[in-house]
């Protein structure tokens, strides 16, 4: 069985003979660190040796993805906090206002690079789409606290723009998908729902404004043959069951520190309905820890969620404060034989 055979039996919640593994996406600041360690000069080089099962393999990757002949990328203006002074939306008060803004257009994507690189992903298992962070791409428009005041006060304008940002990613997924076709295992999006301690917003808002579009973009996946692979930081334990409701196939990143997000609670109240990718704490462990409480951590997590599991970080970018050497530990008990 190769890896990509693996992974899709392990998030199918079929017998696996192994936990499987994937390193994350380092920072950019985090390569050239783990190059020097590990005595490797590319990023496939590294997760070879590493023995990575997956590989993330994202359309917005691409700097040549979205070609808008006016220069403007995906989003830019509710992101660019330079360039604008306050949020391009956060005194937008009307539909019409909302529809004069000049939202994305899907004419303008182009996919070769990305499916270029899915045809040389080898016997891996491929996570791709569009990121569709829809919720964060809304906060980003409006600012995020503009953004949770006008859910009450302008419920029609929050409508109207999510409307806006969920269609073009609605369609942007339809015409990759199509282009993609089998090069594709599993659909990967993310929106973090969560703090460390709970929702970031209340969950009569979350059913309201999120997770409509959230339930239409996870049978979208599911239609196109693909399993979905959720990334949601934080604690997200009160809106996992709707999440597993809606589709949802394999929940990353298990932030472990954050509330009810521990592997025995997540154990006790949803294993066996959904698999698992994350659960080694980036907070403190990976950035504190030694070697030996990092194999330890590892195989606990593997005992407890396993064997339907993808050990990684529970943020997948390692940053550059995490030492090589436990990335090392990481990798090393990620590959034990259980």
């Amino acid at each position: 069985m190769n890896r990509r055979d693996l992974i899709n039996r392990l998030i199918a919640g079929e017998p696996v003979e192994r936990c499987g593994f994937w390193l994350g996406n380092p920072d950019t600041k985090t390569w050239p660190l783990l190059h020097k360690h590990f005595g490797t000069h590319t990023e496939e080089e590294l997760r070879v040796k590493a023995g990575d099962d997956c590989r993330w393999i994202c359309p917005q990757f691409y700097d040549d993805a979205y070609r808008d002949p006016a220069g403007r990328i995906l989003f830019d203006a509710g992101l660019d906090r330079e360039a604008h002074a306050a949020p391009p939306l956060a005194n937008c008060e009307t539909v019409e206002e909302v529809n004069a803004y000049p939202w994305p257009n899907p004419d303008y994507l182009h996919f070769d690079s990305c499916l270029r690189a899915l045809d040389n992903a080898g016997d891996v298992y491929r996570l791709s789409g569009f990121w569709t962070c829809f919720y964060h791409n809304v906060a980003d428009l409006f600012g995020m606290e503009e953004y949770f005041v006008k859910m009450y006060t302008h419920p029609q304008v929050v409508q109207a723009v999510t409307d806006k940002v969920c269609r073009f990613y609605y369609e942007a997924n339809e015409r990759f998908f199509a282009a993609a076709g089998e090069r594709v295992d599993g659909f990967f999006f993310g929106n973090d729902f969560g703090t460390q301690l709970s929702l970031i917003c209340g969950p009569q808002q979350f059913d309201e404004f999120i997770l409509p579009w959230f339930v239409r973009f996870t049978h979208q996946g599911r239609v196109h043959g693909y399993q979905v692979v959720l990334h949601s930081c934080g604690s997200i334990h009160p809106v996992i069951e709707r999440l597993i409701a809606a589709g949802v196939q394999c929940l990353h990143p298990l932030q472990a520190l954050a509330a009810n997000m521990d592997a025995e609670t997540l154990a006790h109240d949803f294993k066996g309905r959904i698999a698992f990718m994350g659960g080694i704490d980036a907070q403190a462990l990976l950035t504190s820890g030694t070697p030996a409480q990092i194999r330890a951590d590892v195989r606990r997590v593997k005992r407890i969620l396993g064997p339907n599991l993808i050990v990684s970080p529970s943020h997948e970018a390692i940053l550059p404060n995490v030492p090589p050497a436990n990335v090392e530990a990481l990798i090393n008990a990620a590959n034990e034989k259980e």
